[in-house]
């Protein structure tokens, strides 16, 4: 059976809505960053700079990535000089808040958020992405195209690796993901 996925920007109430809830079960139940609240919904605190590249199936969010260009990133209240670390002369954004329903998982879906992230990062002239990925995952991170730089942030709990993704150089080797009809490239990168 086909599953029917739309990629888009976060558009509706109910898209932004829907964005919360993830965000609580992916930032606050999954990789305890955030403590939590009885409403069971997480908005970032700078979801109105955000611009929320999702993934539904059938009006129901399956993912998420979102990408940000205004300074102070979350990185540099992390990493001290940040731009130290960063390549010379590059235009940056911040890739934050990816998340993916469980059952979503394993599949293609995390390089097509990507490869739609990067795609509108270059669109609007910029040449390099910041994240902090989940140590868990840091070796698929790598295959993606992310750089690691600096030492592993957050609490013993919730540590992150801070890494940069060259946007254009990432761009190809995600459209070899997103042309795969099923997730073998990406069983591929996960196991190296």
């Amino acid at each position: 059976m086909t599953i029917d996925l739309t990629f888009k920007f976060a558009e509706t109430d109910d898209e932004i809505e829907q964005i919360h809830r993830l965000n609580y079960r992916t930032f606050v139940e999954e990789i305890p960053q955030h403590p939590p609240n009885p409403e069971r919904r997480l908005v970032d605190k700078f979801h109105e700079e955000n611009s929320y590249c999702i993934c539904l199936a059938d009006q129901r969010l399956v993912g998420m990535i979102t990408l940000r260009d205004r300074r102070p990133f979350s990185l540099d209240a992390k990493v001290p000089d940040l731009d130290r670390w960063l390549p010379a002369g590059a235009k940056l954004c911040e890739i934050r808040l990816l998340a993916v329903e469980p059952a979503y998982r394993g599949r293609t879906l995390f390089a097509q958020l990507l490869c739609f992230a990067a795609t509108e990062g270059l669109r609007r002239g910029y040449t390099l992405g910041l994240a902090s990925g989940t140590l868990r995952q840091t070796k698929l991170y790598q295959h993606l195209g992310f750089v690691p730089f600096y030492q592993p942030v957050g609490a013993a709990d919730a540590r992150f690796q801070p890494m940069y993704l060259p946007l254009q150089a990432a761009l190809a080797l995600l459209q070899k993901f997103q042309k795969s009809s099923s997730a073998d490239l990406m069983e591929q990168a996960i196991k190296g």
